[in-house]
């Protein structure tokens, strides 16, 4: 019988920690949530501070020690994997902060922090895999778990619907997937990432099977990200959701697709591009690239519920992303990095704002917001925050991230310069449908001048982000120094 000591099962566990804590979460807060819905979430943001922490540290010992951590050759924390676990744990705490009085998550709140804390231990195994078939069960705990989450406005059909509408497009982004990655196995005889990278960035001869390998993985990734031109499933499914719930699929689940386009296309063309060449599938994220952004900025002009606007804005702020992927650079991938801890705060932020007017009993439409500036003034200045931010307004930390995001396109051989341009008008078409928000709040007359009182949980998200959106914008070179490193240990440099 094989006996492992005290220390060995340290080592073990040690590279998946923060997982193991929420997975706990996962597991006891159902029984707190049968005594007490508030107990429920203040235990689920408390182990999230703790998962938090514990990840902090592991980052210090990877980025000043030079310590490994790593499970087997399945998992591995470096500074990129710390990075996304950090992401990924404040989307957790963001969205807990928000589900505290939400009335659209008020029954059976200790399943929806079960829920909710694991799929977010879907995402975290995503950013540690090494393995397509860990990557693979990592994306597909966190979509199962994600459905769920979609569905649990019980008495709207709206729910009910997104929730079927999102299972559908998931089954189809998972077959994709799955047959892409059979193909790749097929191809180059491994499932390790590291060798399925460096087999695929040689030499090739585009044969019909390597490019239906690399095609059906890049379309299963598109739908996780909603990239046009699979980006129809987003508007209906955001709409329907519980507000705190699309938060958590606009600022949390795209960026775990962003991190499986990193952790495999991201390398494989920057292997290629140090011998020289550009690889044929860069043009392809350039044109989905131009077209996400390109659509999703025009289509939410003519929006009327703030939902859909914000959800036709993320696919756009996906397309700005997705740069990363036809640039292939250390400093693309360090500001796209930046990119996504900013787009957390100022389009988490703004989701936050519509949750708490929404358990106030405010409507959804932009016209809604009629006066707001008059009825809760604090509210509306924050959420002029964060839709100036969010349009890359200076000093905003939107602006910074656009500005460092965009310019890794210029900086390059100029074979993408057309691409920058493109995102610089479509930033300006963007400032068009935020400042609409502004004006209703500011300008347009509400008849009922009743203030509203919002939810203190609601009050510390919003603050927490809008102090984000500012800081960082006046001040983005510790987050900058962060994300270098993390893109550094990423590239291998």
């Amino acid at each position: 019988m094989v006996t492992l000591d005290i220390e060995t099962w340290m080592d073990l566990a040690m590279p998946i920690a923060p997982h193991l804590i929420l997975i706990l979460t996962a597991l006891i807060v159902p029984a707190i949530g049968m005594k007490s819905g508030k107990a429920a979430a203040v235990f689920s943001i408390m182990m999230g501070f703790v998962a938090m922490a514990v990840t902090g540290y592991m980052m210090n010992e990877v980025l000043n020690n030079g310590t490994i951590y790593n499970f087997e050759g399945h998992y591995a924390f470096d500074a990129f994997t710390g990075l996304m676990i950090l992401i990924f744990l404040t989307v957790f705490i963001l969205v807990s902060l928000m589900s505290v009085k939400g009335s659209e998550t008020k029954r059976f709140r200790g399943e929806y922090f079960s829920l909710l804390a694991g799929a977010t231990v879907g995402m975290m195994l995503v950013s540690a895999s090494e393995n397509l078939v860990s990557l693979f069960v990592g994306i597909e705990l966190a979509s199962l778990l994600s459905i769920a989450l979609v569905a649990f406005k019980k008495n709207d059909p709206r729910s009910s619907e997104a929730a079927v509408k999102y299972l559908i497009t998931g089954g189809l982004s998972t077959a994709l997937f799955l047959y892409g990655m059979s193909l790749v196995y097929g191809l180059t005889g491994s499932l390790e990432l590291s060798t399925v990278i460096a087999e695929l960035a040689k030499p090739q001869d585009l044969s019909v099977t390597y490019m239906i390998a690399t095609v059906t993985l890049i379309a299963g990734l598109a739908f996780k990200i909603s990239a046009v031109p699979f980006h129809a499933w987003a508007p209906d499914v955001y709409e329907g959701a519980p507000t705190a719930v699309t938060t958590f699929l606009a600022v949390g689940s795209k960026k775990m697709g962003f991190v499986v386009f990193f952790k495999i296309f991201l390398l494989m063309f920057i292997i290629v591009q140090d011998a020289g060449r550009i690889h044929e599938l860069q043009w392809i994220f350039a044109m989905l690239a131009a077209a996400t952004m390109t659509l999703g900025n025009v289509v939410a002009i003519s929006q009327k519920s703030i939902k859909r606007m914000l959800a036709y804005s993320s696919i756009a702020q996906g397309g700005y992303l997705l740069i990363v992927l036809s640039v292939a650079s250390e400093y693309a991938a360090m500001g796209g990095l930046f990119y996504m801890i900013v787009h957390i705060f100022m389009k988490g932020g703004a989701f936050a704002v519509v949750a708490a007017l929404a358990a106030r009993g405010l409507g959804e439409n932009i016209s809604d917001y009629r006066g707001l500036s008059k009825r809760a003034p604090l509210v509306a200045f924050a959420m002029l925050l964060f839709m100036f931010s969010l349009a890359g307004i200076p000093p905003l930390a939107g602006f910074a991230a656009k500005f460092i995001l965009f310019s890794s396109a210029v900086t390059s051989d100029g074979t993408w310069i057309w691409l920058v341009a493109l995102a610089v008008i479509n930033s300006a078409i963007s400032l068009y449908y935020y400042a609409r928000v502004v004006k209703t709040m500011y300008v347009d007359k509400d008849a009922d001048a009743a203030r509203i009182k919002v939810h203190w949980p609601f009050k510390i998200a919003i603050a927490l982000c809008a102090v984000a959106v500012v800081v960082i914008g006046l001040y983005p070179g510790p987050v900058l120094e962060f994300c270098e490193a993390a893109a550094s240990q990423l590239i291998g440099s």
